[in-house]
């Protein structure tokens, strides 16, 4: 089992920064690969960025990720949010490789609410 705990989130200005953290507990950090997830109201959940259990990073765009295996801790700093970003963050665990799929994840977060005002 893998426990994943998400924080960060809050109410932030259009152009503005967060960084997301999501703390891991329970199994070897390094070998899974990590995902962050983001879910609008009425909208599907979907991938913003992965990071594998070496670095590897997969997509990205406006946002960066980022992990430190000794903190067992992934990172996700979004930069020059847009309202369009508002959204239920998470994060989430799967063995080997990242994937954009979200039922390719074994393990989930809770989650953290960001919201981007005009």
């Amino acid at each position: 089992q893998v426990q994943l705990v998400e924080s960060g989130g809050g109410l932030v200005q259009a152009g503005g920064s967060l960084r997301l953290s999501c703390a891991a507990s329970g199994r070897t950090f390094s070998n899974y690969a990590m995902g962050w997830f983001r879910q609008a109201p009425g909208k599907e959940r979907e991938f913003v960025i992965g990071i594998s259990g070496s670095g590897a990073i997969t997509t990205g765009g406006r946002f960066t990720i980022s992990r430190d295996n000794r903190k067992n801790t992934v990172y996700l700093q979004m930069n020059s949010l847009k309202t369009e970003d508002t959204a239920v963050y998470y994060c989430a665990a799967k063995t080997y490789t990242t994937s954009t799929r979200a039922d390719a994840y074994e393990y989930w977060g809770q989650g953290t609410q960001v919201t981007v005002s005009s």
